[in-house]
C-alpha cells in the first residue's frame, strides 16, 4: 500500500528531481534494518525505483534477461528469423583485414575499425531471408537438400541441420571429394548413377573458399549454392551469398540453423497438404460411394415398378389357362352326359329294339 500511494504520489513530479533524490540519500543496503522506520524507507525508495522504471522503460530497450540472446541459444534453441541482435552478439559482422578484403565485397561493407572490415548486418538480414524462403521453397517441391561444413567445428553444425529437414537433408563434414557431381559414373558405377539421385537441389556452404572445387562442381551442375561470404571472398561465386564472419561457429549455428528450420517449415506445408489433399480424395470416393449406393436403389424401384405388369400378366393368362381347362371340362361332362333329344331317340330307339327284340345295353355316342 505504501508503494502505490509512493507511485500515484510520485507520478506528477519531475523525474530527474527523485534522481538526485535517491543519489543524495544514505544506502541502506550497508545497514541493518533496526526499526520501522528504515523499513519504511526501504519501501519509499523501491516504489521510487519503479516509478522510474514505469517512466523511462518506453524511452529505453524491450530486451530483458529472459529474451535477451546467449550464445548457447544458437544450439539449444535456434532461431527461425534472423535478428541484427542476435548476429552482432555472435560476431557475425566482423570481417577480415582491409588489406585482405575483395573489392566485390564493397557493397556489403559498413566501415572499417582497427584495420579489420566491419560487415553490415542490415544487408545481412534480408540476404539470409531471402535464402530462408528458397529453401522453403525447395523442401516443399520435395527437393534435395545438402550441407556442406569441413572444419572440425561445423560439422555438428551441418549433422543437426540436415537431421532437421529429415530424409530431404544431406550433409558433408569431412572432405568433398572431386568429381561429386562432374563425374558420378565412375564414383558410384553407372548402375547406381541411373538408379538413385546424385545430384542434389540446393547446397548451403558453411565455409566456402575451403570448398571452391565444390562450387564449381555446382555451377558446372546448375545446382544452386548458399554460401555464408566474408570480406576476403567474391560474393558472385555463389547465387545466394549471405555476408557475414564465415570463420565464427556461432554465426555458422545460427545460419544453419535459421535454414534448417525453414526447411522443416517447408516440409511442414508439403505434408499438410498431401494430407488435405487424401482428405479430400477420401471425401470424394465417399460420395461417390454413397451416391452409387442411391443410384441403385432408384433403379431397384424402378425396376420392380416395370415387373409389377408382368407380374399381373403372368396372373391373367394362370385365370385364361385356368378357364380354358375348366371349359375343357364341361364339354366334356356335357358330351358323356346324354341331352333330351338323346334321350328321346335312345326312347324311340329302345321301342325299335324292343319291337325288334334286340339285345338290351348301353350306347355311348361320342
Amino acid at each position: 500500500m505504501l508503494g502505490r500511494r509512493c507511485r500515484t504520489g510520485l507520478a506528477r513530479v519531475s523525474p530527474w528531481t527523485y534522481t538526485r533524490a535517491l543519489s543524495d540519500r544514505p544506502p541502506l543496503g550497508d545497514r541493518p534494518l533496526r526499526s520501522f522506520e528504515d523499513w519504511a524507507e526501504l519501501q519509499l525508495r523501491r516504489a521510487e525505483v519503479g516509478t522510474l522504471i514505469d517512466i523511462f522503460s518506453q524511452y529505453g530497450s524491450n530486451r530483458t534477461q529472459e529474451n535477451t540472446y546467449k550464445l548457447r541459444d544458437a544450439t539449444r534453441r535456434p532461431v527461425p528469423n534472423a535478428a541484427v541482435s542476435s548476429l552482432l552478439a555472435a560476431g557475425a559482422h566482423f570481417g577480415h583485414a582491409t588489406s585482405r578484403m575483395n573489392p566485390n565485397f564493397m557493397p556489403y561493407a559498413y566501415g572499417v575499425r582497427a584495420n579489420a572490415t566491419i560487415i553490415d548486418l542490415d544487408h545481412t538480414v534480408p540476404l539470409l531471408r531471402r535464402a530462408a524462403n528458397l529453401v522453403r521453397a525447395v523442401a516443399y517441391a520435395g527437393g534435395q537438400i545438402l550441407f556442406i561444413g569441413t572444419r572440425a567445428d561445423l560439422r555438428q553444425i551441418v549433422k543437426t541441420a540436415a537431421g532437421r529437414i529429415g530424409k530431404q537433408g544431406y550433409y558433408i563434414s569431412d572432405r568433398w571429394i572431386p568429381g561429386t557431381l562432374t563425374n558420378t559414373a565412375e564414383l558410384y558405377t553407372p548402375q547406381v548413377a541411373k538408379e538413385i539421385i546424385t545430384i542434389p537441389d540446393l547446397v548451403i556452404l558453411l565455409n566456402p573458399l575451403s570448398n571452391i572445387t565444390a562450387i564449381r562442381e555446382c555451377a558446372l551442375a546448375h545446382v544452386p549454392t548458399i554460401a555464408i561470404i566474408d570480406s576476403d571472398a567474391d560474393p558472385r561465386i555463389v547465387m545466394y551469398p549471405i555476408p557475414a564472419n564465415d570463420e565464427s561457429p556461432q554465426t555458422a549455428e545460427i545460419v544453419a540453423g535459421i535454414l534448417s528450420i525453414a526447411g522443416r517449415e517447408g516440409l511442414a506445408l508439403r505434408m499438410e497438404e498431401e494430407v488435405m489433399e487424401e482428405e479430400d480424395r477420401q471425401e470424394s470416393d465417399d460420395e461417390d460411394f454413397w451416391d452409387m449406393v442411391a443410384e441403385e436403389k432408384r433403379s431397384g424401384t424402378d425396376d420392380g415398378l416395370q415387373q409389377e405388369p408382368e407380374d399381373d400378366d403372368a396372373w391373367l393368362d394362370e385365370d385364361s389357362d385356368e378357364d380354358l381347362n375348366e371349359g375343357s371340362e364341361e364339354n366334356m361332362q356335357a358330351e358323356l352326359e346324354p341331352t333330351e333329344a338323346d334321350s328321346r331317340s335312345d326312347e324311340e330307339s329302345g321301342d325299335d329294339k324292343r319291337t325288334r327284340k334286340e339285345p338290351q345295353g348301353q350306347r355311348f355316342d361320342y
